[in-house]
């Protein structure tokens, strides 16, 4: 009984994310693909500025301000721990 309860809970759950996927257009990837180059880009200029030695605070808002409207959040997409 148990395993039955597993299985139709697994193939509602399978339907209900199934659904819930919904493919992009050619135009939606391309964006997004441009989107992601330019986050990279940003990226690349904030690893350059701490190389340089200037302060991390200084690299960050350069980043904040290159991502503006790009990513989510603040950390232009990605967040890591030191």
């Amino acid at each position: 009984m148990k395993k039955m309860l597993l299985a139709g809970v697994s193939i509602a759950l399978f339907a209900t994310f199934s659904i819930a996927v919904e493919s992009h257009s050619d135009k939606e990837r391309k964006e997004d693909a441009a989107r992601h180059r330019a986050m990279a880009t940003a990226h690349e200029a904030a690893a350059k500025c701490l190389e340089s030695g200037k302060k991390e605070d200084v690299c960050t808002q350069a980043l904040q301000a290159a991502c503006k409207g790009l990513a989510i959040g603040k950390f232009c997409g990605m967040k890591h721990g030191h």
